[in-house]
C-alpha cells in the first residue's frame, strides 16, 4: 500500500500541482507562532515544551485517523496516506526555480538566472558568474530534493514498516524541517554566539528544535547519500562522502551534498563573492566546473534516485505479499 499511495502523490503532483501550499504554509506558521509566543521563555527547555506540544498531538491525530479509516476500509487508509503525501512532498515546491534556472543559463540569460537564484535563496547572487550559479544551482537542488522527497519517503516508509501509517510519518519529517527553520535557524539569527556553545545552540529556545530536526534527518541523509551512490558513479560518492562531507560547515547537508557531487563527478562548494567579498567554502566533488550541462545530469540523478526507491518498495510489497 505504501507503494501505491506514493505513485499517487507522485502522478497527482505531476498532473496538478498544489496551488494553495501557501495557505498551508500560512495556516502552519500562526499554529506554530501561537505556541513560540506563549511558551517562548527564551530557555531550551521550553522550546522542548512547545515543539512536544506543537508536534505530538498533530502526530497522535493523524495517526488515529488512519487506523480509524483503515477499520472502515483499506482503500480509504491508502487514500489518505497518498493525500497527506501529497501535501507534504513534491518536486514542484523548487523545480520551476531549477527548470528556469537551467533554461536561463542555457540561452545565456545570466542576469535572469541570477534574479531567479535570488528568489529562490534569498540571499543576492548578482555577482556570481555563470559556473557559480549553475553550482550553487545544483546545490540548492540536491538539498530541496532531499527535504521535498527523499527525507519524506523514509519517514513515510518507517512508519508504515511499523503500522503507524506512513501519513504520521511524513508528517513528523515536515514538522521537523519546519519548526527549525522557523524556531532553531531564527534563534541562531538573532543569536549567533549561542551555537558556540555546542551542535545544536546552547539555552535558546529554538535548540531543542535544531536538535529534533538533526535526529530525524540523520538516518535520512545517508539514506538519499546511499542512493545517490548506487544510481550515480559509486566510487566516487564514497570518496567525497568519505572525504569532503565532515569539511562543510553544517556537517549533515555535507554528507549529501559531497555525494551528490561525486555521484555527478562536478565539482560543488569553493568559495563564491558574497556582499563584495569571497565567501570561503570548501571543495566538494571531483570532476568538472558545473554547468547547464551537470544542472541536466541533476534531474536525472534525481529521477534515478526516484525509480530506485520505486523499485525497493516494490520488491518489499512483493516480500510482505509473499511472506
Amino acid at each position: 500500500m505504501s507503494l501505491f499511495a506514493l505513485i499517487a502523490a507522485l502522478l497527482l503532483e505531476q498532473l496538478h500541482p498544489l496551488s494553495s501550499r501557501k495557505y498551508l504554509h500560512g495556516w502552519l506558521s500562526g499554529y506554530v507562532s501561537f505556541f513560540q509566543q506563549h511558551l517562548n521563555a527564551g530557555q531550551r527547555k521550553h522550546g522542548k515544551i512547545a515543539w512536544l506540544l506543537a508536534v505530538l498531538p498533530l502526530l497522535v491525530g493523524v495517526a488515529a485517523l488512519y487506523w480509524l479509516l483503515c477499520s472502515v476500509h483499506p482503500v480509504f487508509a491508502w487514500a489518505f496516506n497518498a493525500l497527506v503525501l501529497y501535501l507534504t512532498m513534491g518536486f514542484r515546491q523548487f523545480s520551476h526555480y531549477f527548470t528556469d534556472i537551467h533554461h536561463a543559463l542555457r540561452d545565456g540569460r545570466l542576469d535572469e538566472a541570477r534574479g531567479l537564484l535570488t528568489n529562490w535563496r534569498g540571499i543576492p547572487s548578482h555577482e556570481l558568474n555563470a559556473e557559480e550559479v549553475a553550482r550553487v544551482t545544483i546545490e540548492e537542488a540536491l538539498i530541496a530534493s532531499h527535504r521535498n522527497v527523499f527525507g519524506v519517503i523514509v519517514w513515510f516508509v518507517l512508519f508504515s514498516a511499523v503500522g503507524l501509517g506512513g501519513a504520521a510519518g511524513a508528517l513528523l519529517y515536515r514538522l521537523g524541517q519546519f519548526l527549525r527553520k522557523r524556531w532553531g535557524d531564527e534563534d541562531a539569527a538573532a543569536e549567533p554566539d549561542s551555537l558556540l556553545d555546542g551542535e545544536w545552540g546552547g539555552g535558546e529556545f529554538g535548540g531543542f528544535a535544531r536538535q529534533a530536526f538533526y535526529v530525524l534527518e540523520w538516518l535520512p541523509i545517508r539514506m538519499t547519500a546511499m542512493t545517490f551512490a548506487i544510481v550515480g558513479n559509486f566510487e566516487d560518492t564514497a570518496y567525497c562522502w568519505r572525504t569532503q562531507a565532515a569539511s562543510w560547515p553544517d556537517s549533515e547537508a555535507g554528507v549529501l551534498l559531497a555525494s551528490g557531487a561525486g555521484a555527478l563527478g562536478v565539482r560543488l562548494g569553493m568559495p563564491i563573492p558574497q556582499g563584495g567579498l569571497p565567501l570561503d567554502r570548501p571543495e566538494l566533488g571531483v570532476g568538472d566546473d558545473a554547468d547547464a550541462d551537470f544542472m541536466r545530469s541533476t534531474v536525472g540523478l534525481v529521477w534515478r534516485s526516484v525509480v530506485f526507491w520505486m523499485i525497493l518498495l516494490l520488491l518489499l510489497t512483493l516480500a510482505s505479499w509473499l511472506g
